[in-house]
């Protein structure tokens, strides 16, 4: 049965704004249906002009590209509450893939509807304007770790990162959380190699500052970790929830 808005698991998690009466009506009308989808689906395609945006609600993923070669840059990964397809929504067609990891339940909504959802509503336009914003702050983060910072401190910063959002969504439990993806994932959103990868998961493993075997992640001392990555540990900040 599709999930009625009102009673969105995920609108019960604190990292989530409140929405107003109104907003949530709006956010209502504006959703058209939901979609679930087997592991290694694709949701969207570099090229394509899909019909439709999407939220997570359940499930996770990976946003990619691929270049000429064959090989993969993946992007970032997908948790729940992430809104995919906004590329395609407003430039006509997407330049990255997205890719079921797990099972996934997706909120589906029309881009027909698209611009007449930001007309109605000036708050849920400012709220996909911020998400966009976030990724981009985001993707600067990225490059400037794959550019700037070693194996270790860069595997250490994506692994804080990650921690954090499982954290703000209610995934960590004893210091575990679920991360179902492959060490050639974390590779190729990285720019190593999958043996530098392995290589560099062991020596941190060995110091007792991560765990990752069986699609689960545990994380002994998040701020050790930090330490490891060369960076500070700051407060998740509240974002909006389409």
């Amino acid at each position: 049965m599709t999930t009625d808005c009102k009673a969105c698991p995920l609108r019960s998690q604190p990292i989530f704004d409140d929405m107003t009466q109104d907003e949530l009506e709006k956010t209502r009308r504006f959703k058209s249906g939901e979609l679930a989808v087997d592991p290694g689906t694709p949701i969207l395609m570099e090229g394509s002009n899909a019909p439709q945006l999407y939220t997570a609600l359940r499930g996770m993923g990976l946003r990619y590209k691929t270049l000429p070669d064959g090989n993969r840059q993946v992007i970032n990964f997908i948790f729940p509450g992430d809104f995919i397809g906004l590329q395609a929504g407003m430039l006509g067609e997407m330049g990255h893939s997205v890719e079921a990891t797990t099972h996934m339940t997706l909120c589906v909504f029309d881009r027909s509807d698209f611009f007449d959802f930001f007309k109605s509503s000036t708050a849920r336009a400012f709220d996909i304007t911020w998400l966009a914003a976030t990724e981009e702050h985001f993707l600067g983060d990225t490059l400037a770790t794959v550019g700037q910072r070693d194996a270790t401190s860069a595997i250490a910063w994506a692994f804080v990162r990650i921690f954090q959002r499982g954290e703000t969504l209610g995934m960590v439990r004893n210091g575990t959380m679920p991360f179902p993806f492959k060490q050639q994932d974390v590779a190729d959103a990285l720019g190593l190699s999958l043996v530098h990868t392995n290589k560099t998961l062991a020596r941190l493993r060995e110091r007792q500052l991560l765990a990752w075997s069986d699609g689960e992640l545990k994380i002994h001392d998040l701020a050790d970790l930090a330490t490891v990555a060369n960076m500070e540990l700051e407060p998740v900040k509240q974002r909006p929830l389409i």
